[in-house]
């Protein structure tokens, strides 16, 4: 709510809140209060997180434009930027050789946990926003993976390439026992909603469990193949996304930052802050802007993409949990300078996501890769008919987006060509009280129109901490349960002659919502739907009553089609 407040990213006032309160009490550090499980706890719950970022990864889209940009990123990045780290960690810091690798290792990672919440703050196109993305998601388990092989080599002095390779191999197959249980689960036996969460949690973390006993990090590379295939197999077309997921994992990001800055002593940070100043200088001045530039290098990215693809490389939760995971070991095996790698890779993340989430709006509009969003109406619902008020509505010059519940009916909307609220940005209006989320803070009202009352009813009253967002709803089924407790919401009554099992019926019998000049009374069995004027300010009918069209107005109206 504070980082809404102040129009920055929450991320940078959730580290030093934890490092205050680990400095100023014990009560809050987890090491003390959960001893040895910490680690674990902290692995598993990256899991979760890199689970519901594969689930928000198309790979249609990914493969069809930007393929070689993000396996630039990859295979290039990770070394390059390995190699710059553990370089200028070893200069700065007076680390040891193997204290320099592997803070290297730990800093080449950067992850939807601080990615994607910038992104969402940002908004930049299409094309960027992708490509970071995908990196972001991407490179977490490659970059989790790369610290447990360096730990091992750093600690046994032998070189470990073969343990990648078997990493991998048991990552995958964890992925795919984990794919069969959730198909069976979410798709064979049709659990539910009530369930579908729970069900999705235990095999998650059932599953990146055993791989990481087998081989450790073997379970983020398990997390994210699942996260993938379920969005992306046919097997799982039908599934109905779980916003609650998007919740669960915003809780998870906040008690890992916290806890893990907790972790932070003030004494640890004294004789490294300048140090860590130069390396974090190197990162972002000079090692991001080569990769951006080799990575993009003959790509359809126009300049100031690039310029901006090279200015976001922020460090979040795996780096954290990776330096929190391997730090202590390597301080109990002698490794010269290990004690300084937590203290640095904290000073790292807070120093990189205060920099590039206070800059980045300010240089994606400098370099005009921000989106233009101008005011729209929230459309909830994908009906047929629903989908058809939205486009009515935009050809009438009305700012429009849309949001439904069900993969299908997101589909549908997406083949409409009309624009889709973020996932989970619903959810989040509904729920986060007086607050609106960044992806909606153009919005200048609501349309409520789904099939059930009963949501239309919840989401109008707890639009009512809004009391500047205009709220409408369908009207209810009549003699339902939606109709009794509608007169208590604070939404006007869209259409009170018609119902959506009316609009339905009349569908079927060929009528359509179209827009149209209003030149004239309506034709007979054409019921007025909304009036834009010339300013494209649009009045509904309510109960209230029905606007009166004037010359120059935009009518859209319910109605057969002129020649059927």
């Amino acid at each position: 709510m504070l980082g809404s407040r102040l129009r920055i990213p929450a991320l940078i006032i959730l580290l030093p809140a934890g490092f205050i309160a680990g400095a100023i009490s014990d009560d809050v550090n987890p090491n003390k209060l959960l001893g040895p499980a910490f680690g674990p706890l902290v692995s598993l719950s990256v899991a979760v997180i890199l689970y519901n970022a594969g689930l928000g990864l198309n790979l249609r889209a990914a493969l069809a434009a930007k393929q070689h940009v993000v396996r630039r990123l990859i295979v290039l990045g990770v070394p390059i930027t390995w190699g710059f780290a553990a370089l200028f960690a070893g200069l700065l810091l007076g680390l040891s050789t193997g204290a320099a690798v592997m803070i290297g290792a730990i800093l080449v990672v950067s992850g939807p946990t601080v990615v994607d919440p910038l992104m969402r703050f940002v908004q930049p196109v299409d094309r960027v926003r992708q490509v970071l993305s995908w990196e972001g998601s991407l490179i977490d388990p490659v970059g989790g993976v790369l610290g447990a092989v360096v730990f091992s080599a750093v600690v046994t002095h032998h070189a470990v390439s073969g343990r990648f390779l078997v990493t991998i191999v048991v990552g995958v197959a964890g992925a795919a026992i984990g794919v069969a249980v959730l198909w069976l689960c979410l798709v064979k036996l049709e659990v539910g909603s009530a369930l579908s969460t729970t069900s999705q949690l235990a095999c998650i973390v059932g599953v990146a469990a055993a791989c990481d006993i087998v081989r450790d990090e073997a379970g983020l590379i398990a997390a994210i193949l699942m996260g993938l295939a379920v969005a992306n197999m046919p097997l799982f077309a039908k599934r109905e996304r779980d916003t609650f997921f998007d919740t669960l994992v915003q809780l998870l990001i906040g008690l890992l930052f916290v806890s893990i800055s907790a972790t932070v002593t003030p004494a640890s940070l004294r004789h490294v802050v300048l140090p860590t100043l130069g390396l974090v200088a190197i990162l972002v001045l000079v090692t991001r802007p080569l990769v951006a530039f080799i990575a993009t290098l003959g790509s359809d990215l126009d300049r100031q993409q690039r310029m901006f693809i090279g200015w976001m490389a922020p460090r979040g939760i795996v780096a954290a949990a990776t330096a929190s995971t391997f730090a202590t070991a390597l301080v109990a095996a002698h490794v010269a300078g290990a004690s300084k790698i937590l203290p640095v890779t904290f000073l790292v993340i807070v120093m990189t996501v205060a920099l590039y989430g206070l800059s980045a709006v300010p240089v994606a509009k400098k370099l005009g890769v921000r989106q233009v969003i101008e005011p729209f109406f929230l459309v909830v619902g994908g009906r047929p008919w629903v989908i058809d008020v939205a486009r009515a509505l935009r050809q009438s010059g009305v700012g429009v987006m849309m949001a439904a519940p069900s993969v299908e009916e997101r589909d549908q909307i997406k083949r409409a060509g009309l624009g889709l609220a973020p996932r989970g940005a619903l959810a989040a209006l509904i729920v986060g009280g007086a607050e609106i989320p960044e992806e909606l803070g153009s919005m200048i009202g609501v349309l409520l129109l789904t099939d059930e009352d009963g949501f239309n009813t919840l989401a109008s009253t707890a639009l009512a901490a809004h009391p500047r967002l205009p709220v409408y709803r369908l009207a209810p089924h009549p003699g339902g349960f939606g109709g009794t407790w509608a007169r208590y919401d604070n939404a006007a009554t869209l259409f009170p002659q018609l119902t959506e099992d009316s609009i339905t019926r009349r569908y079927r019998g060929g009528a359509r919502v179209t827009s149209q000049a209003a030149d004239g009374a309506l034709a007979e069995g054409t019921d007025l739907l909304f009036l834009i004027d010339p300013e494209g300010h649009q009045r509904p009918v309510t109960t209230s009553g029905a606007p009166t069209p004037r010359a120059g107005d935009t009518v859209v109206v319910l109605g057969r089609l002129p020649g059927n």
